[in-house]
C-alpha cells in the first residue's frame, strides 16, 4: 500500500475516537424509574424468568443477536502470527460489517493463547454470551481441529470464515463460471493452490456439491500433494494424488478451474496459457493475487477471472456471506451451521448473480449496466438483496434439517 493510504488507514483508525466500535444502551435511562428497571430491582424479573427457563434468555437479553468474533492472531491476513493485539482492528473490522449488512451485534474478543486445549475451552467458558461464534484468523491445521471441537461441544453455531464463509462465496461464483464457461462440475479439472483453511474448506464443499475428487489437483508450498509424500496432514491427505506430476506448472496445464488462495505472484502467464479451453481463473490471495488481471487477460481472451480485490471484477468476498449466513442462522435459533445451510447460501447467492441488478447497486459502484455474464458471476456487496435472500435461505435449511429451535 502507498504511503498515503497507509496513512488516510491509520486517520480512519484513530480519528477522535480510536478503534471502529462502540457499545450503546437502546433502551431509556432518563428517569429514576428507567434505572429501577434498567438494573435493581427491575433487572431482578428477567432473572427469575431464565433461571425458570433457560430459554428466555432470548426473549430478555441481547444473546440471540449477539456474535462473537474471535482469534488467537496466528494467521491474520496474509500478515502470518502477528498476535492478539495486532489481530485487534481486524476483528473490529469484522464486527463493523456484522452490523453494517445484517444488524448483527459483536463483541470482538483476542485471546493469548495459541494452544488448542486453552483455546477451546476459552471459548467454551464464555459461549453463555453469545448466540453464534465467529472462529477468525487462526492457522492451519490447528482451526480444524478447534472448529470441529467446538461444534461438538456448543450448542450454538459455531463457524470457521476463513473456511467456510471463503468455500461458500467460491463456490457461487464458480458453478456460475462453470456454467458461462459451458462446462460442469462431474467433468471439470480443478487445480487448487494453497492448502491452508479455506483451500481444504473450498475443496470439500466443491466435493460437496459435485466436483470429482479425482479430477483434483492440491498444490501447497512443495508443489503438488501426492501419495508418496510424507507427513502430510489428515486435511492434506484427503487430496493426496496418484500422479508423477510435481509441479504448479504441470498441475495447470490443461486444468479448467485455477483457484488461488495462498500468496501474491506465483501463477505465471504461462501457466494461464497452458490451461484448457475457456479456462476459470480465481486468483484470491490478498491484497495481490496469485497473478493479475492485466497478466491472464493479455494471454488469454477466453477465461473468466476472479479475485478478492474491489477494484477487479467479480470480487469473491467474504463479506458477501457471514454477515447473511449467521443473520439466517440466529433468526432460526439454529444450534449449527451445518452443510445444508451452507449449501443454501451458495445456491442463494449463485441465484441472486442472475436476477436484474437494481438502479441503486449501479449507483453504488458508479456503473451504468451489470449483467450475468464473464464480468458478473457472483453479486457485489453493497447488493440490498442479500439481506432477504440469504438469510432466508439459510433460515429455511435450518429448519429443514433440524437444527432451528423454532
Amino acid at each position: 500500500m502507498s504511503k498515503e493510504f497507509h496513512k488516510l488507514a491509520l486517520d480512519y483508525h484513530q480519528g477522535k475516537r480510536p478503534g471502529k466500535i462502540f457499545v450503546s444502551s437502546h433502551k431509556s435511562l432518563e428517569t429514576h424509574e428507567d434505572l429501577s428497571l434498567a438494573y435493581t430491582p427491575g433487572v431482578a424479573a428477567p432473572v427469575r424468568e431464565i433461571d425458570e427457563d433457560k430459554s428466555k434468555v432470548y426473549d430478555y437479553t441481547i444473546k440471540g443477536n449477539l456474535v462473537a468474533v474471535i482469534t488467537d492472531g496466528s494467521a491474520v491476513l496474509g500478515l502470518g502470527n502477528i498476535g492478539p493485539l495486532a489481530a485487534k482492528p481486524v476483528m473490529e473490522g469484522k464486527s463493523v460489517l456484522f452490523k453494517r449488512f445484517a444488524d448483527i451485534d459483536v463483541f470482538d474478543i483476542e485471546v493469548d493463547t495459541q494452544d488448542v486445549d486453552e483455546f477451546v475451552q476459552t471459548v467454551k467458558n464464555i459461549a453463555p454470551t453469545f448466540g453464534g461464534i465467529n472462529l477468525e484468523d487462526i492457522s492451519a491445521p490447528r482451526c480444524f481441529e478447534i472448529e470441529q471441537r467446538l461444534i461438538e461441544e456448543l450448542d450454538i453455531p459455531v463457524f470457521h470464515d476463513d473456511q467456510h464463509g471463503t468455500a461458500i462465496i467460491i463456490a457461487a461464483g464458480l458453478l456460475n463460471a462453470l456454467e458461462i464457461q459451458e462446462k460442469t462440475l462431474e467433468n471439470a479439472t480443478l487445480t487448487c493452490l494453497g492448502a491452508g483453511a479455506a483451500g481444504i474448506a473450498t475443496l470439500d464443499l466443491l466435493c460437496e456439491l459435485g466436483f470429482k475428487k479425482d479430477n483434483i489437483l492440491l498444490v501447497d508450498s512443495k508443489g503438488i500433494v501426492t501419495n508418496n509424500r510424507e507427513n502430510l496432514s489428515k486435511e492434506k491427505t484427503r487430496y493426496a494424488s496418484n500422479t508423477e506430476q510435481q509441479t504448479l506448472a504441470d498441475a495447470m496445464d490443461g486444468c479448467d478451474v485455477f483457484v488461488g488462495v495462498a500468496s501474491a505472484n506465483l501463477v505465471s502467464k504461462d501457466m494461464v496459457k497452458s490451461m484448457a479451453d475457456k479456462p476459470i481463473v480465481f486468483a484470491l490471495s490478498n491484497p495481490d493475487p496469485e497473478i493479475s488481471p492485466a497478466d491472464a487477460n493479455s494471454v488469454r481472451d477466453d477465461l473468466i477471472m476472479a479475485t478478492g480485490r474491489s477494484d477487479y471484477s467479480n470480487q469473491v468476498n467474504n463479506v458477501l456471506g457471514f454477515p447473511f449466513i449467521f443473520r439466517g442462522a440466529l433468526d432460526a435459533k439454529a444450534s449449527e451451521i451445518n452443510l445444508v445451510m451452507k449449501i443454501a447460501a451458495v445456491n442463494a447467492l449463485r441465484d441472486l448473480a442472475k436476477l436484474e441488478v437494481p438502479a441503486e447497486v449501479l449507483k453504488t459502484y458508479g456503473i451504468d449496466s451489470l449483467a450475468f455474464g464473464k464480468d458478473y458471476i457472483i453479486p457485489k456487496p453493497f447488493d440490498p438483496r442479500l439481506i432477504t435472500s440469504v438469510p432466508k435461505a439459510v433460515f429455511d435449511a435450518a429448519k429443514s434439517s433440524g437444527v432451528s429451535r423454532l
